[in-house]
């Protein structure tokens, strides 16, 4: 089992916006990644993160079991299938993530508190800040 914590996170609603993950397995820290991704909103940016997280865990453990952890409420539901996705943008996230979910044994969506997700917001804020944001 593959762990993932995302995050993402915007400076202003829309604002400077950029994702954060730390992928671990057996509790330990194998990768960390973060990237600024402009000018978007604190929800495409927590989709963003769990896109970009994705597209590196297909390079390397594809066919794994992977949990992710999330601090969004929203999008834990979303993706869930128990709130239904109006906004263009982030439908079109959505279908690239499920996309990628494929290449996977199983993925599974855990909701966890801020405070159990500080490394991957840590990210966030590497990345906002590396760009004056």
């Amino acid at each position: 089992m593959i762990e993932i914590y995302t995050d993402g996170g915007s400076r202003g609603n829309p604002g400077p916006a950029a994702y954060g993950f730390i992928v671990k397995s057996q509790g330990q820290t194998i990768h960390k990644q973060n990237g600024y991704i402009g000018i978007a909103t604190n929800n495409t940016a927590e989709y963003t993160a769990v896109l970009e997280a994705l597209k590196w865990l297909t390079e390397k453990f594809k066919n794994e079991n992977l949990k992710f952890f999330m601090d969004s409420q929203l999008v834990v539901s979303q993706m869930s299938g128990l709130y239904k996705v109006k906004n263009n943008n982030i439908r079109d996230l959505l279908f690239k993530i499920r996309e990628l979910e494929s290449n996977f044994t199983s993925v599974s969506l855990t909701h966890i508190p801020r405070e159990e997700n500080m490394e991957a917001d840590r990210q966030v804020n590497l990345a906002l800040d590396n760009h004056g944001a």
